[in-house]
């Protein structure tokens, strides 16, 4: 279902943004419908209301950085920051960063896997948004909120383009506000 959102202009930001994000049935496998936001992100319109909408959810919020989660919160993010007057952080996966990192492990399906920020990032009481492109599980952004927290920095919030409702993702988020622009 998606929650329709009034653009000044008159019309559906959400059901527009919504139009664009294209749905392929069986991948990665069987069973599955990815939501892919590469056709969002192509179309002007669509990708200038998916920075607008995070702006105005976070613009009284005094966002010191905007942290994106590799790799599709790095498209989102930059942009973000840019609009709440922020810095930018990634969020990578290891070996990626040339600094001195802190890491958090997170849990899998099958086993685990591993999320790195700069050490020196962020610094104690900075206000962070964190920023990717679809809530699943809420594994990796549980880890990038971690990371956050292990400097001493404040997770605003959580953010997403996408999430998919079905797969509770919002649950491990839990001591953490979440903001989804779009629902499945």
């Amino acid at each position: 279902m998606i929650v329709k959102g009034r653009h000044e202009k008159g019309f559906y930001m959400l059901d527009y943004v919504s139009s664009k994000v294209r749905a392929i049935k069986d991948f990665p496998k069987e069973g599955i419908i990815f939501r892919d936001i590469t056709t969002a992100v192509k179309d002007a319109k669509a990708l200038n209301y998916i920075i607008e909408y995070f702006k105005e959810k976070f613009k009284d919020e005094k966002i010191d950085y905007v942290a994106g989660v590799e790799s599709r919160g790095f498209v989102f993010g930059a942009a973000i920051a840019y609009a709440l007057n922020a810095g930018f952080i990634l969020i990578r996966k290891p070996g990626k960063l040339p600094a001195e990192t802190i890491s958090e492990e997170y849990s899998l399906e099958y086993g685990t896997d591993k999320i790195e920020m700069h050490k020196d990032a962020l610094q104690k009481d900075d206000r962070v948004l964190l920023i990717d492109d679809l809530l699943a599980t809420g594994g990796t952004m549980s880890a990038a909120v971690n990371l956050v927290k292990k400097i001493g920095a404040v997770p605003v919030a959580a953010a997403f383009v996408i999430e998919l409702d079905a797969l509770k993702g919002r649950e491990k988020l839990s001591d953490t506000k979440v903001v989804s622009m779009l629902h499945y």
